[in-house]
């Protein structure tokens, strides 16, 4: 099937207008960079001279860096964070990158999630990562938490066109949080697309789902092999869920879209060049079919769109982000989907 390009433009120019709330599993990346100056006199290890400190957004804030990257700021973040300084520098990190952060939720039972890399490197040598620290603390929030971010939902979702959950199964996402999720957005009418690894059948009654190739093998429990493999897995996550389209993400093979009256799409990968690095793309995919949605694209152009957008980002190392020009200046000179 050929793609109506002008569509897709006006689909893409529209990717402003709308306002996501993003709730899940908060995260901070802390990189901390050095000179490799000697070996220590008090244990066999490197003693590394400070050079700077980069603060990368990642987890559930990683999705929201790239909503903020593509619409102008039109985001919020919901989640909960410790009483540390990691809590802080999370938030000056949201600030940054003109998120609005202002409605965390705070627990000093809890710790900030942070993953700290610390990396090294000789005089014009390559920067060598070292060892890497976690914090986080990964059981389900405690009842008075949950009532907090719950309380703070239902006030967040009127003001906001559609609601990403971003489930990296350190406790954010609760059964009861996710219900809370479900009800009030469908009560007014609000999208809500889910970014989640496993325990898909959590997300009854969402709009839709973004699980990757992996994922959604491990959920089925058989390899994806053809057209017809990718119809059963979408419509069993389907008949689970209730939602309206499933989006696999498939790498180098692309997407593939199976929504609930059993339409089957194949995406191809676009402006095939070099890989430097997939950190974060799934996050940029689910940040650009969410706003394509939300601004009233079907499942197919909003997945064609999260396309592009994820071919841009994976040229950059690291958590990188895109907006609508770059994703207009990417835009193929031909798209052609397989149904």
């Amino acid at each position: 099937m050929k793609i109506d390009l002008d569509k897709l433009k006006k689909h893409i120019l529209n990717l402003n207008k709308a306002k996501v709330l993003v709730i899940g599993d908060l995260a901070l990346d802390e990189m901390i960079y050095g000179d490799t100056e000697r070996i220590s006199r008090e244990a066999p290890v490197l003693i590394l001279q400070h050079s700077h400190t980069n603060h990368i957004l990642g987890g559930a804030s990683n999705a929201a860096h790239n909503v903020s990257a593509i619409n102008g700021g039109k985001v919020t973040v919901l989640g909960v964070i410790g009483d540390d300084y990691q809590a802080n520098d999370l938030k000056e990190a949201f600030k940054k990158a003109n998120i609005d952060c202002s409605n965390l939720i705070a627990d000093k039972t809890r710790k900030t999630t942070t993953k700290t890399r610390i990396s090294g490197s000789c005089s014009q040598s390559i920067t060598q990562q070292i060892v890497r620290i976690d914090r986080q603390t990964s059981t389900p929030l405690s009842a008075e938490t949950e009532d907090k971010l719950i309380n703070e939902i239902k006030l967040q979702i009127p003001l906001h066109d559609a609601v990403i959950l971003s489930d990296y199964h350190i406790g954010t996402l609760t059964d009861k949080v996710i219900q809370s999720v479900i009800e009030t957005a469908k009560i007014l009418d609000k999208p809500v697309i889910v970014d989640a690894q496993k325990d898909l059948h959590r997300y009854k009654g969402v709009t839709s789902l973004t699980p990757n190739l992996p994922d959604t093998q491990k959920h089925v429990g058989i390899f994806l092999k053809n057209k017809a493999d990718y119809i059963m897995a979408g419509n069993k996550i389907i008949q689970e869920t209730n939602a309206f389209a499933i989006l696999i993400t498939c790498g180098s093979d692309g997407m593939v879209v199976v929504t609930k009256n059993g339409r089957y799409t194949h995406i191809p990968v676009f402006n095939k060049s070099k890989v430097f690095d997939v950190t974060g793309a799934g996050d940029t995919v689910t940040a650009t079919y969410t706003l394509a949605l939300a601004t009233g694209a079907d499942p197919v152009y909003a997945a064609i769109i999260g396309n592009i957008a994820a071919g841009i980002v994976i040229k950059q190392f690291g958590c990188a982000t895109t907006n609508i020009d770059e994703i207009l200046s990417s835009l193929p000179k031909k798209i052609e989907v397989e149904e």
